[in-house]
């Protein structure tokens, strides 16, 4: 019998591991959150992310608000099994802001600030009720 995909993965001490979220067809980094076996589990199985909010204390399909799936093309993890790399092809935004990238401030030394730089794609308020 074949290993499962959960199998070689090392969780930490509460059951989780990172999983970071990039792009299929640019690379760009998309996401950054956390996975238990369920969620990494429903992930292989459904072809779109899963997740575990920490704050929330429960499974999370990403998107199942705004509908702004991650279809999973490749699944990888890094040389010490500790952190999970999906790739994927991203519905409208990955960021519940606005921006297809949560990594969309970068730091600027010379003027010690945050400067948005990336893509807003949608209107916030337009898509999640207050």
């Amino acid at each position: 019998m074949s290993a499962s995909l959960t199998d070689k993965v090392k969780f930490d001490s509460h059951g989780l591991v990172p999983a970071i979220v990039q792009d299929w067809d640019t690379g760009e980094v998309l996401m950054m959150g956390y996975m238990n076996a369920e969620s990494l589990r429903l992930t292989e199985e459904t072809g779109k992310t899963h997740f575990y909010s920490r704050s929330r204390n429960k499974l999370w399909l990403k998107g199942e608000s705004s509908g702004h799936v991650q279809h999973v093309k490749a699944i990888h993890i890094d040389c010490d099994a500790d952190t999970v790399l999906i790739r994927a092809t991203q519905s409208v935004a990955a960021c519940h802001t606005g921006y297809k990238s949560c990594f969309y401030r970068r730091w600027r030394p010379e003027t010690q600030e945050w400067v948005e730089e990336g893509e807003k794609v949608f209107d916030p308020s337009e898509v999640y009720s207050q």
